[in-house]
């Protein structure tokens, strides 16, 4: 064994040694440079980098060590190029591993050019192998017969060098199979297991593991039933044989049903039938004819025309015919008489004077022409009004009608006949014993009639696929020819078509057929894949009635036993018992020498490659520098682990999800943004539109203003809770203003608009200050007006109430007369009230401008020219009015003082609250002496 291994090491050594350039060979942690004939995994290269880099299998991240290895995978202009088995998609982190399958290698430590056999979709084929090396890819197994024994043996792990491997599993010479362990339960053998553990059928097989066959395919392969076969004896029992043909040109594929549909598509009738009232075609009985209680369309008697369904009773005779009143089924012709009262004999006919012959074809005629015939002669049946003979058949001339003696006539064959015949005709020949001789598509001819299916004991004759033949006596049940029994007779067993005494191994009895097993098993108790006996040499293990290929990894095949027997500790996987028959080794700190598992001694690394079995060391040769011998080339980064300050990174490309997230983040912001610039700009809408429903006098419910804000408010959807409120007095209003102000503070607008707003303001108040002056001005003139002689009235004092109740309204005007003498002054705080009536009603200042006065212009010299009145607004009410000069009283101002007085000592007693209807009716005509100056 230990020369072995020197030779071994030897040659591995002088192949290296014919490599022209070093490599470096990498693993993640390890990388080492020297001379390797390796061709697994993958090669990395880069633009800049110092030399390509051998990638083996396992799994890289961007902090896989060292420094060389991290700066090649992290490189953006890095390239892979794989060996065949291996993806090449650099991706961190990078799984490098083979595809499900096998790797082949012609030489030892996986070096050469590699051939791959992925996991197939079917069944396997035998493949010739030069094996020096061979990776497998994890849960896949691989069945491998060797040279000497052709035994098979089962690899569960990559095996570095076949030379190292037991002797009962040396010289490796076909694959027979790969599958994959992933299927629970394990598939048929018509199945292969996919890596996703699924079993994959071929066509033909059917069920989850494929072990039944589809509907239409028959045998152990599942073989696809005759073309021309509508039914066979499929399932992988069956034998094949056609049970049902397929029927071309089916009555009821051209809406037929007593008829032959022709190539054309059309419906050609069997004689007596016709198309039906719904369309379908020889679906009733024609004129002449009748339904008998065989459903057959039967001709009606002589002489009957029409006759009823079922019974044949005659509707309607012919011209020259009566109803028999003894049969109603018969109608009779006539007497002929002569003139003279002479009845005419058979065979002749009056003229009216005598009896003249009838034609030689009748029996009984109406005329001298044969087809005048009532009863035709001797040997001649009606068919169509004439008299015609027949064959030796009884098939009337010209026809596939047959004769009727009992009616002499030509009727029609038996239901479902295409053509009919008498085995033997004769003047004593009844219809009963006619017989078919062609049938309508879908029916079969047995014993000479049209019926559904074959009876037992026959069977369909492949030659027309119409006719029933007889099997052989020695079938009980037969198909395909006489002697292919299905069953038996006495008591012997149908097998594979012959009779047999007893089943065959491979099959079992089962009413009186020998069924055969599984195609798994070799022996077995029923058909089905679980209920095997004994297995076959291809799938030698039974377990719960299956026969399975392999036992499981850690497990070898016992011959002796035909048992699964556990492989030593020390092996992962074996063919045989002990330690001296392992195939891989379980620790990763062992390598395979000879099939015993010894210590690896790797240098550098504690342990063998993963899923390799071999040391990194044993794979590269780093030679030694001695005396004149050229040394490596110097490339750095080889030991030198991955830095952790490094500047020189490459960032990740972002995963879908992190986009997705960051985009529905950004989302979420906009729209919580676009939240509060909307929240704002409804509060500053909301308080313009009070300022604009202040000024317009939208609040006031009745209006036309206000119903129309009401409604646009319904159409569009406004909410209630957020309806725009009129202020109830100046002092909200100039809230709302201070709060527009105090929200254009967050513009950085604050002090700006205060000082807009207060120099606003002063200007308003000014200008109604004015406005103010200039009314009560015009009120003065007014009064002025009526001035009218004391002396000259005859009205009485007005019986009005009192103004002055409301003296200390803000909305007042000031009473002020110019009267002759000062004696005619009112007090100064005699006040002349004026309070409109919404007012009165609502208990609300007017919002509004008051109406102006219009006054006629009437050319009198003690009347002043007409105008309107001063105008005002609500925030008159805000500023009192300003004392102003007073003159004489005039006659209007005089009776305004008295009123006034009047109202001064009701207040003592319960004068009516503000804003209700105070007003109280007097009479005020002129009857009553008013002195109300404006009524003269």
């Amino acid at each position: 064994m230990l020369s072995s291994i020197f030779i071994t090491s030897f040659l591995f050594g002088a192949s290296f040694a014919a490599q022209s350039s070093p490599t470096v060979v990498c693993v993640a942690g390890q990388c080492l440079e020297g001379y390797t004939n390796t061709t697994i995994g993958a090669v990395l290269s880069g633009s800049g980098a110092a030399t390509d880099i051998l990638l083996l299998p396992g799994q890289y991240t961007s902090t896989s060590d060292p420094s060389l290895l991290h700066n090649l995978l992290t490189s953006s202009s890095t390239t892979i190029s794989s060996s065949p088995g291996f993806d090449a998609n650099l991706s961190l982190p990078l799984n490098l591993e083979l595809q499900p399958g096998v790797a082949v290698f012609p030489q030892a430590n996986y070096s050469g050019d590699a051939s791959f056999v992925q996991l197939p979709s079917t069944p396997l084929n035998s493949t010739s192998l030069s094996v020096g090396s061979l990776a497998l890819s994890s849960n896949v197994w691989a069945a491998i017969s060797t040279g000497s024994s052709k035994d098979r043996v089962i690899f569960w792990d990559s095996v570095p060098d076949v030379s190292q491997l037991p002797s009962g599993a040396s010289g490796l010479s076909a694959l027979l199979d790969i599958q994959s362990s992933a299927c629970s339960p394990p598939c048929s053998g018509a199945g292969v297991c996919s890596a996703s553990g699924q079993c994959i059928c071929p066509t033909g097989f059917n069920g989850t593991s494929c072990e039944t066959c589809s509907p239409g395919f028959f045998g152990p392969s599942c073989q696809a039933c005759p073309a021309d076969c509508a039914k066979c004896d499929d399932g992988m029992t069956g034998t094949g044989r056609c049970i049902e043909p397929i029927i071309q040109n089916l009555p009821s594929t051209c809406n037929c049903v007593n008829g032959v549909c022709g190539s054309n598509g059309q419906c050609t009738c069997n004689p007596g039938w016709t198309a039906a009232s719904n369309g379908t075609a020889c679906a009733k009985c024609a004129d002449g004819f009748f339904l008998d209680n065989n459903e057959n369309c039967e001709v009606c008697s002589l002489g009957c025309t029409q006759c009823a369904d079922g019974s044949g009773d005659c509707i309607t005779c012919k011209s020259g015919f009566t109803q028999n009143a003894n049969d109603r089924t018969q109608c009779f012709a006539s007497q002929s008489t002569t003139s003279t009262g002479t009845t005419c004999p058979d065979g002749s006919f009056s003229n009216g004077t005598a009896c003249e012959p009838c034609s030689p074809l009748c029996q009984t005629c109406t005329g001298p022409d044969s087809s005048d015939c009532i009863i035709c002669g001797a040997g001649k049946y009606t068919l169509n009004g004439n008299c015609v003979g027949t064959d030796g058949n009884g098939v009337c001339d010209g026809s596939t009608l047959v004769a009727d003696n009992n009616k002499h006539e030509c009727t029609t064959c038996p239901l479902g006949c295409t053509s009919c015949k008498f085995s033997s005709f004769n003047v004593a020949s009844t219809i009963d014993q006619v017989q078919c001789t062609g049938c309508l598509p879908g029916t079969v001819l047995s014993g000479g009639k049209c019926v559904a299916s074959c009876p037992t004991g026959t069977f369909l004759d492949p030659k027309d696929n119409v006719t029933c033949t007889a099997c052989d006596s020695s079938c009980g049940t037969c198909a395909g020819s006489a002697t292919f029994c299905l069953t038996c007779a006495n008591n012997q067993l149908a097998s594979n078509g012959t009779c047999v005494a007893s089943c065959p191994s491979n099959s079992f009895s089962s009413s009186g057929q020998c069924i055969t097993c599984h195609s798994d098993c070799a022996s077995c108790s029923g058909s089905s894949f679980n209920q095997c006996s004994s297995c076959p040499s291809d799938r030698p293990v039974l377990t719960n009635g299956r026969c399975l290929p392999t036992c499981s990894q850690s497990q070898f095949f016992d011959k002796t036993s035909s048992t699964c027997q556990s492989c030593d500790a020390s092996c992962s996987s074996c063919s045989g018992s002990g330690p001296s028959n392992c195939l891989a080794c379980s620790s990763s700190s062992q390598v395979l020498r000879g099939g015993s598992c010894v210590s690896a001694n790797c240098n550098g690394t504690p342990s063998t490659i993963s899923g390799l079995g071999v040391c990194l060391s044993d794979l590269v040769v780093v030679p030694t520098v001695s005396g004149t011998a050229a040394p490596l080339p110097s490339i750095t980064g080889i030991n030198t682990p991955t830095s952790t300050n490094t500047t020189t990174t490459t960032r990740r490309p972002l995963a879908w999800w992190e986009i997705l997230l960051m985009a529905l983040g950004c989302a979420f912001i906009f729209v919580v943004i676009l939240m509060c610039w909307r929240r704002r700009a409804r509060k500053r809408r909301a308080a313009a539109t009070a300022n604009f429903a202040a000024v317009k006098g939208l609040n006031r419910p009745g209006s036309w203003r206000y119903r129309l804000a009401r409604f646009g408010e319904r159409l569009f959807g406004h909410k209630k809770g957020r309806r725009w409120m009129l202020p109830q007095d100046p002092d909200e209003i100039r809230l709302q203003k201070l709060r527009a102000a105090e929200e254009a503070r967050v513009d950085g607008h604050v002090e700006k608009m205060r000082l807009a707003e207060d120099k606003h303001h002063e200007r308003e108040v000014a200008k109604l200050r004015a406005s103010e002056i200039r009314h009560d001005k015009e009120m003065d003139k007014l009064l002025d007006a009526y001035e009218y002689s004391r002396a000259g009235s005859s009205r009485s004092p007005s019986p009005l109430p009192s103004l002055h109740s409301y003296s200390d309204d803000r909305h007042s005007h000031k009473a002020s007369s110019r009267g002759s003498g000062a004696d005619r002054k009112l007090p100064v705080n005699n006040e002349l009230a004026q309070e409109s009536l919404y007012s009165q009603v609502t208990g609300q200042p007017r919002r509004a401008p008051e109406p102006r006065l219009p006054i006629r212009n009437v050319p009198a010299p003690d009347v002043p020219h007409s105008r309107f009145s001063g105008s005002t607004t609500y925030s008159s009410w805000l500023v009192p009015d300003p004392p102003l000069q007073h003159s004489a009283p005039t006659p209007a101002q005089e009776y305004a003082r008295t009123v006034s007085q009047q109202g001064f000592r009701d207040e003592a007693q319960d004068a009516p609250q503000r804003g209700a209807y105070w007003m109280q009716p007097h009479h005020t005509g002129s009857s009553g002496g008013s002195r109300n100056p404006f009524l003269r």
